[in-house]
């Protein structure tokens, strides 16, 4: 079975087109979600997080703090690679188990990842499948969605490759910046040669 991976800046709207191929019947894992389970309260995850950083990056119910930890690795490089090295190999894990569905009949899968090029996990798919949008659009979606300060969501963008890098790397990309039924369509159409291509 084939694993596409898919990937686009913050802001890009993997999620709306993940949303289409998911109503076509494809299995899909998004490594946001695995990322946030492998630090749900009582994991050994999250107890080697606290260990570090203190109880500062913990919520009142124990839960973590996202919003406190990102601040703090963005503004410190050093503090982001001690928590990419140790959550990365926890969450390809956890990836690797969770592309593998039961009772499963099409012929490919998604790993839906905004870092899939920056890390290794571009390594587990077999066709890159980028979401692109302009760099001013992925500014206004994330400030609009997220509250956060056009400062805040630069430094972001920053901190993953650049659209032109990205798309370099793609073996297939789909513009997101059109009305919805021209994206659906592209998705649409997507998905029927990964049906005959991986089938």
């Amino acid at each position: 079975m084939a694993i596409v991976g898919l990937t686009g800046g913050i802001g890009s709207g993997k999620s709306t087109v993940v949303r289409q191929f998911g109503e076509l019947g494809v299995h899909w894992v998004d490594a946001d979600d695995v990322a946030r389970e492998v630090v749900e309260p009582g994991t050994p995850a999250l107890k080697a997080i606290e260990a570090h950083f203190g109880r500062r990056i913990l919520q009142p119910d124990g839960s973590l703090d996202r919003a406190q930890l990102r601040q703090i690795v963005f503004e410190t490089p050093d503090e982001r690679t001690w928590l990419e090295r140790l959550l990365h190999p926890v969450i390809r894990e956890e990836l690797i188990r969770q592309l593998k569905p039961d009772n499963y009949h099409l012929p490919y899968v998604l790993l839906v990842s905004p870092l899939l090029l920056e890390t290794d996990q571009h390594n587990l798919v077999d066709h890159i499948l980028v979401v692109d949008v302009p760099v001013e659009v992925q500014l206004e979606r994330t400030m609009a969605r997220d509250n956060n300060s056009r400062e805040q969501v630069e430094r972001i963008i920053a901190a993953q490759i650049s659209r032109e890098q990205r798309c370099s790397k793609a073996d297939d990309v789909i513009n997101n910046d059109r009305p919805l039924e021209v994206v659906e369509r592209q998705v649409r159409e997507l998905h029927d040669r990964f049906m005959v291509d991986f089938g």
